[in-house]
Order: C-alpha cells, then structure tokens, then sequence
C-alpha cells in the first residue's frame, strides 16, 4: 500500500467519527415472497475513500469490461472468478473492514407474522424449520403468501380472511405436529389481525413491518459501533430512505445503544466506498442464495463467512456454513 493510502487510513482511524459506507441488495419492497429474489443483503464498509477508490480501480483494470458502472454481476461471472476471490482473500482489499447483514425473506416474513401474533421468536423458528415438511410445498407457499398479504401495507381484497382461511385449510389437513401445534395457536388471533389493519385507515405506518432495509441499518450501525465509538454512516440513495425515516434509524438506533452520530444519503457512482459495498451486498446475496438453495459454492462460502454478521435473519439450516449462528431472529 502507498504512503498516501496509509497517512488515508490514519486520519479516518483518529477522526470524530469514521464514516460507513452501505448498500444493499435484493430489495423487493413488501413483496418478500413472490419477488425476484430470496435473500436481502446489507452490506457496509469502513474505508477510507482513496483505498475505497484503489480497489474499484484495481477491479476495473482485471476485467475490463466496457461498462460505466461495475456491479456485483461482473465479479459474480465465472471468467472473473479470480477477481472475486481477490476481493474476498483475507489478503485483499476489505477484509477485516467490511460487514454483511443477511435476511432470509421467507424466515423475515415468518418472524414478522408470529411476532406480530403470538410475540414468540420461538414458535416462528419452530414453524419455519418445519413448515414445508409437515404441510408440502404447495401448503407451505400458500402460508408464506398468505401472511406476506396480511403484513404488507398495500393490499388487495382482505388479506386478514385470506390468512385465516389458509391457516384453517392446513390445520385440517395436516397431522400433529410442532407447526402444527404453532398453526392452532395462530388461529386464535384474529382480533389482533384485525387491529393492525386497521392501524392503515390512519395512513400507512412510517416503518412497514415487512421493509427489511430499516432494522438493516439500525444493525450495522449497532455493528460499527460495537467498541464504543460512534459512527457515521453514508448510504445510497433510497426512496425508502425519507427524511422522516432517517430520523426513525437514528433515534432507534441510539435508544438501543448504537452510537450513530447521522446518516447521509449520496449518489453511489458518486462515491468508490459505496461502489464497493454495492459489490459486497450483490456478491452475498448470490452466495447465500446459492447456498441456501442447495448448489453453493463451498470456496465461495468460505470466503464470505468472515464478513457475515452473526446476527442476520436466518432460519434455514441448511445453510449454517454461511454464519457463526444459524438463527437469529
């Protein structure tokens, strides 16, 4: 590394307040269930913005591509895979100085609803893990759907009947079981169904239950801040990311501890310290997807785990090789 790039990472080590650099990847809105996409990621960098600059150089010098703006998609082709393996190496550029906080939508989706319903991490853990063996694919979808409808602040028809029709349907045609026994329980929670739609006639909530971006942030601010120093952090741009809402991360996230001095939103080709976290969270989310799904990369998977925050929305556990604790909710 030059001299410049050292003095670089001195001065941010001693200032106020480093700054954090975030993107993420897999957004779908509300719609965790049926969209493109099966694992959202969140990823953040603690880099000083020549070094941030150095490594999106260094990437764009070993593809060569023509393109602009370089994505995640150009490390992720098989032909760059030295590229990505740089990257990643605990030799390489952001190791030790990058996080990713991953959520798995369907478990997020299953954590929401039974939180909402029964406040029981435990019985959502508990239906998740056995949901597609005890009521089969089909069942399983259906119920996924069913609550990613009754969450959801945009509707169409009344996703509260919905629900409970699927949550019948199953409870009838399935045997006893542990989901089972979680599914009897959420069938007597209609009233509480009931009233959180009809929280919306006042307008729709500031945060949605079901938007994964919020607690995200929240999180990595609790991560960099960890060691008692706050942290500044700067994020891409986001419809999601309202003035109002910004207020919301910051307030929550100092009421649970975090020390978030702010956070400002700017343009990410703008910006060589987001372009890498636009890197980390797209390589990530097709890492654990691929992993989750049942054809990951073993290598790959190593080299991810380091940067995977302990703490990330899991439920599968098939896919404990990405994190250092399977579930967390």
């Amino acid at each position: 590394m030059s001299r410049s790039l050292e003095d670089g990472e001195r001065a941010a080590a001693t200032g106020p307040a480093p700054e954090i650099a975030c993107d993420e990847s897999g957004s779908d809105g509300e719609n965790l269930t049926g969209g493109n996409t099966d694992v959202f990621a969140h990823a953040s960098v603690s880099l000083p913005g020549p070094v941030a600059a150095a490594a999106v150089a260094e990437i764009r010098d070993r593809i060569r591509s023509p393109a602009e703006e370089y994505k995640a998609t150009h490390l992720l082709r098989e032909k760059h895979r030295a590229v990505l393996e740089w990257l990643l190496a605990p030799d390489g550029p952001i190791h030790g100085r990058a996080r990713v906080h991953l959520m798995e939508k369907s478990f997020f989706v299953v954590d929401r609803a039974v939180g909402l319903l029964l406040d029981d991490p435990a019985a959502a853990v508990t239906l998740f893990r056995a949901g597609r063996r005890t009521f089969g694919e089909e069942g399983w979808r259906a119920f996924l759907g069913a609550a990613n409808r009754l969450l959801r602040v945009r509707h169409d028809g009344d996703p509260v009947a919905a629900f409970y029709g699927t949550v019948d349907a199953l409870r009838r045609d399935s045997p006893r079981s542990d989901a089972a026994e979680v599914l009897e329980r959420l069938a007597a929670t209609r009233p509480r169904a009931v009233s959180y739609r009809a929280g919306f006639l006042a307008g729709p909530p500031l945060v949605p239950v079901l938007n994964p971006l919020l607690p995200a942030i929240v999180r990595t601010a609790a991560l960099w801040s960890a060691d008692g120093r706050p942290v500044r952090l700067v994020h891409d741009r986001q419809n999601m990311l309202t003035p109002d809402r910004i207020a919301w991360i910051e307030q929550t996230a100092r009421r649970t501890g975090a020390g978030l001095v702010g956070l400002r939103l700017v343009v990410a080709r703008e910006d060589a310290r987001v372009q890498v976290a636009d890197f980390l969270a797209g390589i990530a989310r097709k890492i654990a997807s691929d992993e989750l799904n049942g054809r990951g990369d073993p290598a790959l998977t190593l080299l991810l785990r380091p940067y995977v925050d302990p703490a990330s929305v899991w439920g599968d556990v098939r896919s404990g090789a990405l994190l250092a604790a399977p579930v967390s909710g």
